[in-house]
């Protein structure tokens, strides 16, 4: 199973100049409860927004048109030069029944076909950015879990997590 996890605006921002726009302790825990012991496939810059290490717990696989660059750059990450060989080294490294893709937009925009699950962040935020998850048409996923927190102490924002499978459409 594929799946693609991502915080999104109102406007589906999901980042600018290559950070996340808001801090949100609810969805770091979110994501990371997602994703844990999982593989998860992300491209370079998405990589060096997050500090240019893998993310522990997790088999941390980066697509990059340079892997000779960085194929001995940083430890604990496979690096990769398309998502194909991406997907084929998350299935190749153990019996995983998920992998997690984690971003960026281009990544999204490409994966996003071949996706069967979306774990979504719905935040309540009017913000500017340069980078936007694609869309997709809500009648082609089922919605499996939905819930809505208001904002507290330690999350500026109202924000909503969201899972969609996508559906099974019956051939005619």
């Amino acid at each position: 199973m594929i799946s693609l996890i991502a915080a999104l605006s109102m406007q589906s921002v999901i980042g600018i100049r290559n950070t996340i726009p808001w801090r949100l302790p609810a969805d770091l825990a979110w994501f990371k409860h997602n994703t844990i012991n999982k593989p998860v496939i992300m491209g370079r810059m998405t990589f060096e927004s997050i500090g240019r290490r893998p993310l522990p717990e997790r088999i941390n696989i980066v697509v990059t048109n340079h892997v000779q660059h960085y194929i001995n750059a940083v430890s604990g990450v496979i690096w990769v030069s398309s998502l194909y060989h991406a997907i084929k080294a998350a299935f190749s490294v153990g019996n995983f029944k998920e992998i997690m893709v984690i971003g960026g937009g281009s990544i999204y925009e490409k994966m996003i076909i071949y996706a069967d699950r979306l774990y979504l962040t719905h935040i309540e935020v009017n913000i500017e950015g340069d980078v936007f998850f694609p869309k997709y048409k809500l009648k082609e996923w089922k919605v499996v879990f939905n819930e809505s927190y208001d904002h507290d102490i330690n999350n500026p924002y109202r924000y909503r997590f969201e899972i969609l499978e996508r559906k099974i459409i019956p051939n005619k």
